[in-house]
């Protein structure tokens, strides 16, 4: 068999398509035949390294996956042999306080496919029966394995973190990105208002096909005066110091911030005074728990939320994949499959 693989931390050169040793699988676990995984964010961090955070390598990259099961461990009885399925990339003790609330992405011992334990970009994977999930029957596998994680991750913020109500509005940081896309399509499921930037004119189409009220090229200089009077209750970060000081300047009073992630860096300054006199808060988010996961997958089951799959690569070309998401050329979401033919994927 065969995985993607980084044996050290660096450029796209880490990356290998190689072959590893095929184990047995536990009476407790479950073989699946990978047919796509999909790339995130996430993926080019853990690639680079995340400063003070030690990750087991050699290690098999993605978090997001679909497939068919292949065998099942003598234990297992909700699953069987032919079964299509998709990843849900949450791991986590099961036994804590915080697994025991229901609150698993608060656990101690949390970690992600793909990050703090191998991943799912390979020809098969062994997996425990709580990251397997039925496919919704009307995605293909490259659609199924696109929506995961970027889902999940922005219900967490926007619905269970934010508290997104009707009628409000959001604004929504990198409309292409997966998690970007995801967040404009939950905040209209809501019946939400949605504003979206895009870093390229040509990038607007896709946003307005995610469903965006407004659309607006956050290159384009004094971009945020053109939401000047707005009252934004909710904004979707996701970027850092690039953003974060039109985030708070934007920010109506009572408003909530949230984010997920620090693509232009970690570091930001906060003007206390700003925050406590428009009564604003300021939430984080990670992933999300195992409630939240079936909400977004049974919603993706009877079709309110559609994937968004860019480009479609075989696995032997992930350097190509990974090149592509870190030049910001993707409308969507980038995808490895092992039945690829390179081509572009329309909505």
């Amino acid at each position: 068999m065969k995985a993607v693989r980084i044996h050290e931390h660096g450029s796209t050169d880490v990356l290998r398509w190689e072959e590893i040793q095929k184990i047995e699988c536990p009476q407790n676990k479950i073989r699946v035949k990978i047919k796509a995984a999909a790339l995130n964010h996430l993926d080019i961090w853990i690639r680079n390294g995340l400063p003070g955070f030690s990750l087991p390598l050699p290690l098999i990259m993605g978090s997001d996956g679909a497939g068919i099961i292949t065998e099942v461990g003598s234990q297992i009885n909700d699953f069987k042999p032919g079964d299509e399925i998709v990843v849900q990339p949450n791991r986590f003790c099961g036994q804590c306080d915080a697994c025991v609330r229901g609150q698993e992405n608060y656990c101690q011992q949390y970690g992600i496919l793909g990050e703090t334990e191998n991943g799912v970009q390979a020809s098969e994977v062994i997996l425990d029966p709580i990251n397997i999930y039925s496919k919704p029957h009307h995605l293909t596998f490259e659609e199924a394995a696109s929506m995961p994680l970027v889902f999940l991750t922005a219900y967490q913020m926007i619905v269970k973190r934010a508290q997104l109500q009707s009628g409000e509005t959001m604004l929504v940081y990198g409309a292409t990105s997966g998690v970007g896309s995801a967040a404009i399509q939950i905040g209209k499921f809501l019946h939400a208002n949605v504003i979206a930037t895009v870093g390229d004119n040509k990038k607007v189409k896709h946003a307005e096909k995610m469903g965006a009220d407004l659309v607006i090229n956050h290159h384009q200089e004094d971009w945020y005066k053109l939401l000047k009077g707005k009252e934004i209750n909710v904004i979707f970060e996701h970027i850092g110091p690039a953003t974060w000081a039109y985030s708070m300047r934007l920010l109506a009073k009572g408003g909530r911030l949230v984010t997920c992630g620090a693509t232009t860096g970690p570091k930001v300054e906060i003007d206390l005074r700003h925050l406590f006199s428009k009564q604003q808060s300021i939430l984080g988010s990670t992933m999300s728990d195992l409630n939240t996961f079936r909400e977004v997958l049974d919603l993706i089951h009877v079709g309110h939320f559609f994937p968004f799959v860019d480009k479609i690569f075989p696995f032997s070309q992930v350097i190509q994949a990974h090149q592509r998401m870190e030049r910001r050329e993707q409308f969507g979401k980038i995808v490895l499959s092992s039945n690829a033919q390179d081509l572009t994927y329309n909505v």
